[in-house]
């Protein structure tokens, strides 16, 4: 089978490949001269061959290089799967002679970030559309490492279809196939609660939001790992449509809120890798799966809702429903006291006001385990921004009938949501809340427009750094 060379440059690069070519053949740099290709990222020039059953003789690839002469962009490769003429190809290694004359110049890219990009660039929703086009085969490597990397390709895919599926084929009941699957194929354990028999277990927060659908709410679980071995809690936001109950909102905040089980994608997404990778944890996944729906029985502002950790809450906007599911949930996970607990939510707009679509916003109470986070984070180029828990703003919530009220007013919206959530975990309980937006707006190399894994590589690192493979 042939295949063609993909050989990466940047301007330095490209100059020693020109240089090296008219030694060889004139041809090649007089056509880079011609279609005046200069190495920019994200750019690529098809390098012609005389052999018509085989007109391609290789692809030159525009990278970046870090200041130490590396490169580690993530999606240094994520635009060539639907760009390059379909066929097969290959990462030329540094010192690869090809066919025609190709010289052997280039720079390398190691294979496993080589099989993040390609693969987070490959990536077709087309559950409901045809493909667009057949993707360009690049071959990859085969190493432990390449097969981590391709997990996390899945992972991705795995919460990016979850997102992007709308709410009537991904409902509370639909989520709870999902993870029904991941349980069964990683070997995990599962359970859940469904409907009244949430208030048979404690979790009336997350009735009281649900019970308006005709769909009815659940709490799900999967448990893993071995008992002796530390336990960490990952929690996710499952309302999977917001229509913002009877606080409404308008047509275009109501637009995608088929994505406001983000956080639920992330957790299952998360749990799937730890438990593929066999990290020496004992792990519980916990999503709260609520539809906030209006109907007659729907929870009105003004109420008083009670939680799983007995504190009253009072609703000041039903469009605030996020936070009170995530309170039985998180205060289930606490109960059982884990080394960590991790949240992912969709929940709130302040978040994207301060930070943007791209930039997740992290919130802990632990510095040493927020410190491993951003590290994590830097390490994996998937990145986060962590934001105080600013305890005087804690008075924002105060409630003057019950023990806290879910909308803490105009500001600092992202920050009283986080101080929320913080009441209903166990002061010396190690917890971090990422707040996701979980959405690309706009398309771009790696990243197309619609459902997004953000900080998911990010926690998965640093999860791996603190529980290494080999610990007993």
């Amino acid at each position: 089978m042939y295949s063609i060379p993909l050989v990466a440059v940047d301007e330095a690069a490209l100059a020693q490949f020109c240089a090296a070519a008219q030694v060889s053949t004139s041809t090649f740099s007089a056509w880079v001269e011609h279609t005046q290709f200069k190495a920019a990222p994200q750019t690529f020039c098809l390098l012609p061959s005389m052999d018509v059953k085989h007109p391609i003789a290789a692809v030159l690839v525009g990278v970046a290089v870090n200041k130490h002469g590396v490169v580690d962009d993530v999606y240094c490769l994520s635009h060539l799967p639907y760009s390059l003429p379909e066929g097969h190809y290959h990462l030329a290694k540094k010192g690869e002679k090809g066919e025609a004359g190709l010289p052997a110049t280039g720079l390398e890219i190691a294979a496993p970030l080589a099989t993040l990009s390609v693969g987070l660039g490959a990536y077709q929703f087309t559950r409901y559309k045809k493909p667009r086009r057949v993707a360009a085969v690049i071959a990859l490597g085969t190493t432990a490492d390449c097969m981590q990397a391709q997990r996390l390709v899945d992972a991705a895919t795995l919460t990016r279809d979850l997102i992007n599926t709308p709410t009537e084929d991904m409902g509370p009941a639909h989520l709870a196939e999902a993870a029904q699957a991941i349980a069964k194929a990683c070997g995990g354990k599962y359970r859940e609660w469904v409907g009244d028999a949430l208030l048979e277990a404690n979790f009336p927060a997350v009735h009281a939001v649900g019970r308006a659908s005709h769909r009815p709410p659940r709490v799900l679980e999967i448990t893993w790992g071995n008992a002796a071995h530390p336990k960490i809690s990952i929690v996710g936001k499952g309302v999977c449509f917001d229509t913002g109950g009877l606080n409404m909102k308008g047509a275009d905040g109501m637009r995608h809120m088929k994505k406001d089980m983000g956080g639920s994608a992330h957790a299952l997404a998360l749990a799937q890798l730890i438990m593929q990778a066999k990290l020496p944890v004992r792990l519980q996944m916990l999503v709260a799966a609520v539809e906030n729906a209006v109907s007659g029985n729907a929870y009105r502002p003004g109420e008083i809702v009670s939680s799983r950790k007995g504190l009253k809450i009072e609703i000041g906007n039903t469009d605030a429903e996020g936070r009170v599911i995530l309170a039985d949930v998180l205060a289930y996970a606490a109960e059982s006291a884990p080394e960590l607990i991790l949240d992912f939510a969709t929940l709130t707009g302040a978040a994207r006001v301060a930070l943007g679509p791209e930039l997740p916003a992290m919130f802990s109470n632990d510095e040493a385990w927020a410190a491993r986070f951003e590290t994590a984070a830097k390490s994996a180029h998937d990145p986060i921004w962590r934001m105080p828990l600013w305890q005087p703003y804690q008075a924002m919530i105060d409630s003057s009938i019950g023990d806290v009220v879910n909308a803490g007013g105009a500001h600092a919206g992202a920050i009283t949501a986080a101080l929320f959530l913080q009441r209903f975990v166990p002061e010396n309980q190690a917890w971090m809340h990422v707040d996701v937006f979980s959405w690309n707006m706009k398309n771009r190399a790696g990243r197309p427009e619609g459902g997004e894994a953000q900080s998911l590589r990010a926690a998965f690192q640093m999860l791996v750094t603190n529980y290494p493979t080999g610990q007993q």
